[in-house]
């Protein structure tokens, strides 16, 4: 048995994951998928994949990006999630902010720099046409700590996946004042540079399997039912959401990598421009 590290964000968009594990689909082929949720999300996972703490990370496709550019020894093995990711723009419920305009000039939480909800953060000011040089950050980590920075009277905005947070909109714990969805597929497959040079062959076993089971994940009979109860969401969230998400079973395009580039060097969130190969495995 080959033993795999491997790492993503415990949300609905990694069930296709589970599935196979839980069929023995990978043992199959002599494969040890070992599977670490992280809830801090994709600047941890970038972390962890540079420290040589994990093969394989499901990864925001901006962080990762952004990671890769900054020195991180690894490379996008293929897209994972097609679709954009819709960031929910959140407050605190009784805040008087009821609409992204009123944000303006107020701190962003973010689960740590260079995570989805840092870079976004940069994004959607840059689409209101804010000044982004002027964005500040209160770090969280995670979603349990959002929720304790903007219910303490943080005054904070927080961007997080839309239909995660759903049920904190629901229970009144958050108001949302908007949504913004990333301009590019949202979720990749990264894996290590040594773990490719070593592992290449496995790496494809690795993806056949994944790539089988993503692609008939939205057949899956009650496959609906089955998300709404292993991820406490209303039924009708779940098939919104299911409706607006395509799995991918293909590599990123050069385009995106360089579309992704270019926008995090317009905010100086990275130093320069590279040639799409040093992100792309293949």
């Amino acid at each position: 048995m080959k033993t795999i590290k491997i790492i993503g964000v415990p949300e609905h968009f990694n069930l296709p994951w589970h599935l196979a594990m839980e069929d023995n689909a990978f043992e199959d082929r002599g494969i040890q998928l070992e599977w670490t949720d992280v809830p801090e999300g994709t600047g941890k996972m970038t972390q962890m994949l540079q420290n040589g703490e994990a093969d394989l990370g499901i990864i925001l496709t901006e962080g990762i990006i952004k990671s890769i550019s900054q020195g991180n020894p690894s490379k996008i093995v293929q897209e994972h999630v097609s679709s954009p990711l819709l960031w929910g723009i959140h407050v605190d419920a009784d805040s008087e902010r009821n609409s992204i305009a009123d944000l303006k000039g107020d701190p962003v939480a973010i689960s740590r720099m260079g995570s989805g909800s840092h870079l976004m953060a940069y994004i959607n000011a840059q689409n209101q046409g804010w000044d982004t040089e002027k964005l500040e950050f209160e770090i969280i980590n995670n979603l349990d700590g959002a929720v304790e920075n903007l219910t303490s009277g943080s005054n904070a905005y927080f961007m997080w996946e839309h239909f995660t947070t759903k049920p904190l909109v629901d229970n009144g714990t958050f108001k949302r004042v908007g949504d913004c969805p990333t301009p590019w597929p949202c979720f990749v497959i990264a894996a290590s540079n040594t773990f490719i040079d070593e592992n290449e062959g496995i790496l494809k076993h690795v993806l056949e399997i994944i790539n089988t089971y993503s692609a008939e994940f939205k057949q899956i009979p009650s496959i609906d039912r089955t998300l709404s109860n292993r991820y406490e969401q209303k039924l009708e969230d779940i098939q919104e959401w299911l409706s607006k998400t395509t799995w991918g079973q293909k590599q990123l395009s050069e385009a995106t990598v360089n579309e992704v580039q270019s926008r995090l060097h317009d905010l100086n969130l990275i130093e320069e421009l590279k040639d799409a190969s040093k992100f792309l495995w293949k």
